[in-house]
Formats: C-alpha cells, sequence, structure tokens
C-alpha cells in the first residue's frame, strides 16, 4: 500500500463547503437579493453541508453580483459566521471583513502572475508579501485565514504551472499562520494524477495545515479530481449548487463541480437520499431564479426514471 493510500485511510471523512454564492455567482447574469442569499445558507446548513462561502470582497463593479457580501455577512448569526467564508485578496479586504463580523477568511491569491494581474490588479509576489499583515490583521479579530493558491494547475495566460512553482508557494514562511491551504484548479484542465500529486506535496510540506481541493468540472473530471484528492489528503472538497460559477478573469474556465455530484460520489458522513434530495431541489430553484443552465450529472441521474433507486429524487 502506497503513503498517499495509508494517509488517505487515516484522514477524516470528507466535508463540503459549498461556493454558490460566491465562486458560482461570478458569472451569471442575474443577482440573488440578499435575503436569498442568506436564507440559502440557512438551507445548506440545515441539510448538512459543513461550510459555506457566502461572497466575496472583490470591487462591486468588476462582479456586482457579490457586491451584498457583507450585508450576507452581517445577517448572520455568530454560529452561521463561524461556518461562512469569504474571499479576500489584502488586508484591507480582511479590516472591512472582519468589522462586518466575518470570522473565516479566505485569503486568495493566482500560482501564475497573469492570472494574478487580471484578478487581483498586481503579482503573485505583492500578494504573497501582504499576506502577513492580512494574517495579523485577522489574528486581531480572532479571526481565522485560509491560503488559497488559485491556478495552481494551468493558467488562461501562462499555460501549465510548474510542480516548483507550485510548491514555492505552499512552502514560503510569508503564509505561515494560514489554517488551510486551499488548492484551487481554476479552469477545471487537472487530472486525477496531477491533482493526488499536488495534494500529497502540500500534505508532506505543510502537515500543520488542513487541505481543500476547489474544482470546476471544464472537462467533465470534477468528482473525480475530487476524489483524487481526498486520497491524497484532502479533507474539504468545494462545489456549487447546479455547478454554477466560473472565474470572469479566467477565459476558458466554466462552472464549478456541482455540489450535487460531490455529495453523491463522496458521501460525506451526513449525505443520505433525503438530505441529497434536498440538494437537487435547491440547485434547481437557485439555477432556475438565475436562468442558468442545471449542469450537475448527479441531478439529471436523480431525476431519471429509475425509480427502484432510492438516490432517485421523484418530485
Amino acid at each position: 500500500m502506497t503513503a498517499v493510500a495509508d494517509r488517505a485511510e487515516m484522514s477524516a471523512p470528507v466535508q463540503i463547503r459549498d461556493v454558490t454564492l460566491r465562486d458560482g455567482l461570478q458569472l451569471v447574469g442575474r443577482p440573488l437579493p440578499t435575503e436569498r442569499k442568506v436564507r440559502l445558507v440557512r438551507e445548506l446548513l440545515a441539510l448538512g453541508v459543513e461550510h459555506v462561502e457566502v461572497g466575496s470582497m472583490a470591487r462591486a463593479d468588476l462582479v456586482p453580483t457579490l457586491a451584498d457580501s457583507l450585508d450576507v455577512i452581517a445577517a448572520l448569526t455568530e454560529a452561521e459566521r463561524e461556518r461562512a467564508w469569504l474571499w479576500v485578496a489584502t488586508p484591507r479586504h480582511v479590516e472591512r471583513a472582519v468589522a462586518a463580523g466575518a470570522r473565516r477568511l479566505q485569503y486568495c491569491f493566482s500560482a501564475s502572475d497573469g492570472h494574478n494581474r487580471a484578478n487581483i490588479g498586481r503579482d503573485t509576489e505583492a500578494s504573497l508579501a501582504a499576506m502577513p499583515d492580512a494574517l495579523a490583521a485577522a489574528r486581531e479579530s480572532d479571526a481565522t485565514v485560509q491560503l488559497c493558491i488559485a491556478t495552481a494547475f494551468t493558467c488562461p495566460f501562462e499555460g501549465a504551472v510548474p510542480l516548483e512553482r507550485f510548491a514555492s508557494i505552499v512552502t514560503d514562511p510569508r503564509t505561515e499562520g494560514a489554517v488551510d491551504v486551499v488548492i484551487a484548479d481554476t479552469l477545471g484542465q487537472a487530472h486525477p494524477a496531477e491533482v493526488g500529486e499536488r495534494v500529497a506535496l502540500a500534505a508532506r510540506e505543510r502537515p500543520e495545515l488542513g487541505i481543500v481541493f476547489h474544482g470546476h468540472d471544464t472537462w467533465g473530471l470534477g468528482a473525480a479530481n475530487a476524489a483524487a484528492a481526498v486520497r491524497s489528503g484532502a479533507t474539504v472538497v468545494d462545489g456549487a449548487l447546479a455547478g454554477l460559477g466560473g472565474c470572469p478573469f479566467a477565459p476558458g474556465a466554466s462552472g464549478n463541480t456541482a455540489t450535487e455530484d460531490l455529495v453523491f460520489a463522496l458521501r460525506p458522513s451526513w449525505a443520505s437520499p433525503g438530505s441529497f434530495a434536498g440538494l437537487v431541489r435547491l440547485g434547481e430553484e437557485v439555477s432556475a431564479a438565475l436562468g442558468e443552465p442545471n449542469r450537475s450529472r448527479a441531478r439529471a441521474g436523480a431525476r431519471s426514471r429509475a425509480e427502484a433507486f432510492e438516490w432517485v429524487v421523484a418530485d
């Protein structure tokens, strides 16, 4: 048995973070009302989803569907904020977020300079250099921060991201103080072997960190990549209802791996035909409200005529 397999067998059961309200809304043409966002957070948590990404500090003129993210945070209870993550990219973002009540922050930048400039307006080194100040601002308010590495596999402007580049960010001492590392296949171009390799590297080099895998389903490998990540040491995987999402600054990116697909494939401890059916219905409702297609393959199966299968959703 390999070391990777040994690690997977000893790891905690996989948890799901639903990112519908951040990554899932970045490319849609219609906004969701703030009150609907707050209700969706509560519906997801009630079904058993462990974590929810509720918004972003991105500029409202660039991503208008996320302009009310701090209003969403403010409307949540303290207990809900402990399970609600907010995307940030600068120390000032952190200061504003914690002032609004955010407790869980995802400090994100890209492994590639080209995407980081397009997405955040600076090169990767500048984002890394600012991370200690972001961590310090969070500590002052007892908030926790994840290190999120976007374009961890490929960049829409530069192509493949070398393993050495990824490793240099994971091991950079300026990231010390983060609680997790989020490894993002921003374009959905990774395959299971390289996902396993990079997750295993992060687990080996930074054993004190939790590992989150953030995948997209552009090339149809979203669920397979998530499974590979879990086998190599990831304990949390990201997904969006109905496979919504994509990055407005990453040409070629499509929707996130569907939360429904991840739950059906990975079977977190709370998964059951009933909770899965609730996710299917939520995905259908949200995608219809946004006027977006539902890309979840598990949802398509759930709405089949195979009534003898207990995971089929009849109504």
